[in-house]
């Protein structure tokens, strides 16, 4: 058991880090480049996780520089306490991130400029964006991920599997309303705005529900039991159950442990 407790507090800490969230970009980006037939070099892969962590981890930094009080979130708290060291943190990363630059692609490199020029715009205006930030943010995740497929595959861009993109989109959108959802204690106390604030946490319930609906519609327009609908089918399920248990996930920011490792399942694809 005390070996079971040192890993959740180690994975908790990978959480609070966004680390497992860049791990799951990286998962994801493998996934696409199996299903768009890519030649992606492990360079793209390296700098996709680089990227997500500079994002998020720049992004929770942002928020937590804003709280004028200690943050009621672990992760912002965290954000706080360490700010100044994580900070440097990202300079690091940013920095060896510019270094993989040299070993990326052409195509990609000028992709992931312009990607990199619509991440800044958002770190910029993310305060006027209001309900639109789960939104913009799930489009800017969903083309990252991309990336590195799209600029490696000789696939033509009409023949991609556009349904498989769209769902993959939606878990994005999902998952993102739903930490939301989550949070909205935490939001109103430290001030800080999301759709579900902005809208209330039952009409953003109705929301969620319709956006389970509508990628249901989505797996029957499909009408495909191949293994990118299974691993979807299985991400969909496990937000499902988050929304379904509340009082157990919302406690001790379970839904957050859960909600994020669900981009660990893409990778499956490679066993088959």
């Amino acid at each position: 058991m005390d070996i079971l407790q040192k890993l959740t507090r180690f994975y908790r800490l990978l959480n609070v880090l966004s680390i497992d969230v860049a791990l799951g970009a990286v998962c994801s980006g493998i996934f696409f480049a199996h299903i768009l037939q890519a030649d992606v070099t492990c360079y793209s892969l390296i700098s996709l996780g680089l990227s997500v962590w500079i994002i998020y981890t720049t992004d929770h930094l942002l928020d937590a520089k804003k709280i004028n009080t200690l943050a009621t979130t672990n992760r912002h708290r965290f954000h706080q306490q360490h700010f100044q060291l994580l900070s440097v943190f990202v300079i690091v990363a940013a920095s060896i991130n510019a270094a993989l630059l040299f070993f990326i692609r052409r195509p990609a490199l000028i992709t992931g400029i312009i990607l990199v020029v619509l991440v800044i715009l958002y770190l910029l205006i993310q305060h006027s964006l209001k309900f639109l930030k789960e939104i913009f943010v799930a489009i800017v995740y969903t083309a990252g991920v991309l990336l590195p497929a799209i600029t490696n595959t000789q696939v033509f861009w009409r023949d991609w599997n556009w349904m498989v993109i769209i769902q993959f989109s939606l878990i994005a959108l999902l998952n993102l309303i739903i930490f939301s959802w989550f949070d909205y204690e935490n939001d109103v106390q430290d001030n800080r705005v999301s759709f579900v604030t902005i809208f209330g946490k039952s009409t953003s319930q109705v929301f969620i529900y319709l956006l389970f609906i509508l990628s249901i519609i989505l797996w029957v327009l499909a009408f495909s039991f191949h293994i990118e609908t299974a691993i979807f089918l299985g991400m969909n399920t496990l937000l499902f159950i988050m929304i379904c248990f509340y009082p157990y996930f919302s406690h001790h920011e379970r839904y957050r442990i859960l909600g994020d490792a669900i981009f660990f399942l893409p990778i499956l694809i490679l066993l088959f």
